[in-house]
């Protein structure tokens, strides 16, 4: 997309599928970030605020179901803090877990590699 005088660059709007599918290639390293972001012009940040986007979709899905019969035992603005530094913290700790995941496969990958002589 062509940059204009005075005029921000714009970005298509992307629905879900498309969304998910960026991240995913992302995650499972079938792709780099650079070329996704080039493929459909976004700025790196865009991805980057997609992948946490997800991470905390994910979070939040695989969190127990709340029994809502009972009702909320916190205020609304409570609970809310209480699960953002909550998302937080368990980012954090996914994202260290799938750092140490991908540079174990980026391990194993080099060292068969190095066994069949091709690196």
């Amino acid at each position: 997309m062509e940059k204009i005088k005075g005029e921000k660059k714009r970005t298509a709007n992307y629905g879900a599928m498309e969304k998910c599918r960026a991240v995913l290639s992302v995650w499972t390293e079938r792709r780099r970030p650079a070329e996704i972001c080039k493929e459909l012009s976004i700025p790196w940040m865009v991805l980057a605020q997609w992948q946490k986007r997800a991470m905390e979709g994910m979070l939040q899905a695989l969190e127990p179901r709340v029994n809502l019969k009972r009702g909320p035992a916190l205020s609304p603005r409570l609970q809310a803090m209480l699960e953002k530094k909550r998302l937080t913290i368990m980012t954090g700790r996914l994202e260290k877990t799938l750092s140490r995941a991908q540079g174990a496969k980026k391990a194993e990958v080099k060292e068969e590699a190095t066994k069949t002589g091709n690196g």
